[in-house]
Parts: C-alpha cells; sequence; structure tokens
C-alpha cells in the first residue's frame, strides 16, 4: 500500500486524528509537493514511537531546537516507504542498529504545529508538519549516541514518566494516546 492510500485507509483513533487525517488529505490532494520540504505550508514527517521488548519504555531524544525530549522522526524528503523513513530517523537520532516495525500500520496520525527557528544558520517559517508515527521495537541493550546537530541526549523512558520529561504540552497529549493504544 502506498504513502496516500495509507492515510486514506486510516481508521482514527479519535476526533482529533479524524479531523487531522481530512486535513491531511485536503494538503495532499492541493499540493503536488508534500512530500517535500519544497512545500513550505505543510509537508509530510514519519514518526517512531520506539519501545522496548517488554513494552514498558520508549527511546526518546532531547531535540535541540525544541529543548524537550521527543520521539525520533523526521522529513519525508520525497521518500514514499515512510516506515523506512521512521526507521533510518531512530538509527541516525540514536544510534539503536537492531530496530523492526511491530507492525507496518500508522499508529497516530497527527498535525504538528512548527514554530519559526533557524537551522544551520537559515531561517525556517512557522508551517505544518503531516506527521505518521510508527510503532517500533529495538534492542535496548544496543549502544546509545547522540547526533550532536539534532539532539543533546538520548535514553530509554518508562512511559509513566514521558510527561515529565517532554515540556511541550501539544506532544504530551499525542504520547499519552500512543501508549494507551499500546496499552489498550
Amino acid at each position: 500500500m502506498n504513502w496516500r492510500e495509507s492515510i486514506r485507509n486510516y481508521t482514527p483513533w479519535n476526533e482529533q486524528e479524524a479531523k487531522d487525517k481530512a486535513i491531511m488529505i485536503k494538503c495532499m490532494d492541493t499540493f503536488k509537493d508534500v512530500l517535500t520540504r519544497d512545500n513550505e505550508i505543510a509537508h509530510i514527517t514519519s514518526s517512531g514511537f520506539v519501545v522496548n521488548k517488554n513494552r514498558n519504555k520508549v527511546l526518546m531524544v532531547h531535540h535541540n531546537i525544541y529543548n524537550s525530549w521527543s520521539w525520533t522522526g523526521g522529513h519525508a524528503d520525497g521518500e514514499e516507504n515512510l516506515l523506512q523513513v521512521a526507521m533510518k530517523e531512530v538509527k541516525e537520532e540514536t544510534g539503536v542498529q537492531h530496530v523492526q516495525p511491530v507492525h507496518e500500520n500508522i499508529l497516530s496520525l497527527d498535525i504538528l504545529t512548527v514554530i519559526s527557528h533557524y537551522k544551520n544558520g537559515k531561517y525556517v517559517a512557522p508551517h505544518l508538519h503531516l506527521s505518521l508515527a510508527y510503532l517500533l521495537e529495538a534492542d535496548e541493550n544496543d549502544p546509545l549516541f547522540v547526533k550532536p546537530d539534532e539532539n543533546s541526549n538520548v535514553q530509554w523512558i518508562p512511559f509513566e514518566e514521558v510527561e515529565t520529561y517532554s515540556n511541550e504540552p501539544h506532544m504530551v497529549k499525542i504520547y499519552k494516546k500512543v501508549i494507551d493504544k499500546i496499552q489498550g
């Protein structure tokens, strides 16, 4: 199934996902370049909610731009296999080498606001990330490393402590939703 079909066929978990899905489909139908950062209004991103084997911890990075703990992820940059994007980002951002999808379906579908910032000395205007997240499992014993241009720390965080690590209330809601899905 291609990325467009995976979004169209996604069954929303709640009202937020239903509304975000409708807007994502409108963006996909309106913008030809939604899969790339050439679209400075809204573009597709892919994240990994990376759990350990026991499904009680999530692998998170301390994100430099947002100064907060967050899931791993990145821009599609034209790549249509969004699950592969999520897995590639986990490896690049954390050093984990043994990562696999728990399943290939979208775990969470969210529209995330991105505030203006500077990246590599260049101004990035506010925009939207049309975010697809996947449930991934990694080996908790793999060595971790920091990717200094993106994060300043990497660690396994118990599910019940995620809220104390992230200082982004809108993301805490998403992480809680995802944890509820996993535990539900």
